[in-house]
């Protein structure tokens, strides 16, 4: 038999935790088809994988990507990470299903002009990914606020009992054709009047379809333990999985909580099914909120409609140079995105290292200068806090990246390595592989990232994502 590609001697970590191996992999067509030592075996590609390590590929599951993997789909922020998988949708912000009468409001701004918002059904969205054919394979969380800005003339309210009927109508219909489940943005002003029960009556519909419900929570900051247990009942409501976004505890006054904050984790989980995803840095990124203006912290400015000559300063320098309180610098600036240096790094080490954290990047890949995470997330949990500062092993690591995120989200056939899996994977040097993306410098390729697949197609080699791009939308199943 004839494979495509062969990569021999390479030491495998399989995503599921185990220690890792040294053998042959066999691919044919979309496939892993063996494992072992295969001398004899004949291919038309074959790659030396000695001194590499081989993952499956890594599976972003927090991403703002929705319209940028159709606009722009050679992917090269994640391809270049390593990710052959991105979860779109999140923090209640989708691109489907979305129909804009005017601009987007506050944050569904983040993934584009009002013309890239031209998905009024979950199928159209996702035909539109097939047609775009992404160097990354797709699947998709429907937005609460993008459901809201469908049904209401007014996001700074609570919905009426017929605006959430309408709601329901879409979701149940998004989730016939395939999407995750819901995402929710409730610190955002635009969803911060729903009521929890608004949100509950959406996720009830979850519970029919096997769907998962996650959550940019109402805050992250004093109130987090509270923010959390309506999270919680949320999911208990609905009898569906909880994923809490980005979990952190934000503000110089909550530094430390995450002691509480992963004990309250702990409790819940032994009776319910959560978990939580996060960055592996100390400063958050949005849009700019007032509610977080502070002189507590640094505040960068990554772009301003109203002042674009500001964008690349800290807002402390362009409230001097404005001769302004910080608050007023700040709203003149409106709208405008922000970078927040507002965690501690042991909070940060403390829940990434923690047994239900996955990794997700929250990448903003339309900022014109993003957080550095965008293109540095991955490999710098495997360099920095793997490597070099000892948080866990590099098998534990991959296992928060690939096989523990495919379970989570229902991806079958992704995030390990096995007979009859896909043939998404990953080479790369464990000795060298190293976040290269700064604060100051934030576009920058990783390094030791050799070679990525996807569905057993060669997609990025030597820098460079290939011609023959191979992501695919992935349907809930």
């Amino acid at each position: 038999m004839l494979f495509d590609t062969i990569i021999k001697s390479v030491e495998v970590f399989d995503g599921t935790g185990a220690k890792p191996f040294v053998a042959d992999i066999a691919i044919r067509h979309d496939r892993i088809e063996q494992i072992g030592q295969l001398e004899q075996a004949q291919a038309n590609q074959v790659i030396d994988g000695q001194g590499l390590a081989i993952a499956p590929g890594f599976i972003d599951v927090h991403t703002h990507d929705d319209t940028n993997v159709i606009r722009y789909p050679e992917c090269l922020p994640k391809i270049s990470q390593g990710v052959t998988t991105v979860i779109v949708g999140n923090c209640g912000i989708s691109a489907s299903p979305a129909v804009l009468a005017g601009d987007p409001p506050d944050p569904m701004n983040l993934l584009g002009k009002q013309e890239d918002f031209k998905y009024p059904t979950f199928a159209s969205y996702a035909k539109a990914v097939e047609k775009a054919q992404p160097a990354v394979n797709v699947a998709a969380l429907v937005g609460h606020t993008a459901l809201r800005n469908n049904v209401m003339d007014d996001l700074q309210r609570t919905a009426t009992d017929e605006e959430i009927a309408q709601m329901r109508a879409t979701l149940d219909q998004a989730m016939e054709e395939g999407a995750l489940g819901l995402s929710s943005g409730l610190a955002y002003a635009s969803a911060k009047q729903a009521t929890a029960n608004e949100v509950m009556r959406l996720a009830q519909i979850l519970g029919d379809h096997g769907g998962i419900y996650t959550t940019h929570m109402r805050t992250e900051f004093e109130e987090i333990l509270s923010a959390m247990e309506e999270a919680f009942e949320t999911g208990k409501f609905a009898k569906v999985p909880v994923v809490i976004s980005h979990l952190k505890c934000a503000g110089a006054g909550n530094w430390g909580r995450t002691v509480e904050v992963l004990d309250l984790m702990d409790k819940v989980s032994e009776h319910q099914d959560v978990s939580c995803d996060c960055y592996p840095y100390s400063a958050s990124s949005s849009t700019l909120d007032l509610k977080q203006v502070t002189d507590e912290i640094d505040i960068f400015i990554t772009w301003s409609e109203s002042l674009p000559q500001h964008a690349g300063k800290m807002l402390k320098q362009i409230a001097q140079e404005m001769d302004l309180p910080l608050m007023e610098a700040a709203k003149a600036l409106q709208p405008a995105g922000a970078v927040y240096h507002c965690m501690d790094e042991n909070d940060v080490k403390r829940v990434l290292k923690y047994k239900l954290t996955m990794v997700g990047s929250d990448g903003l890949p339309n900022d014109p200068h993003p957080h550095p995470r965008l293109w540095g997330t991955f490999p710098k949990v495997l360099g920095h806090y793997s490597r070099q500062e000892k948080l866990f092993s590099l098998a534990e690591a991959i296992h928060k990246m690939t096989g523990m995120s495919a379970k989570r989200y229902n991806l079958q056939g992704r995030g390990v390595i096995r007979v009859g899996a896909f043939a998404d994977l990953v080479l790369f040097n464990p000795n060298t592989i190293k976040d290269t993306a700064t604060f100051e410098n934030p576009v920058s390729v990783a390094q030791g990232i050799e070679y990525v697949f996807v569905n057993g197609e060669l997609s990025y080699f030597e820098g460079n994502v290939t011609n023959q791009r191979n992501g695919t939308f992935i349907y809930r199943k």
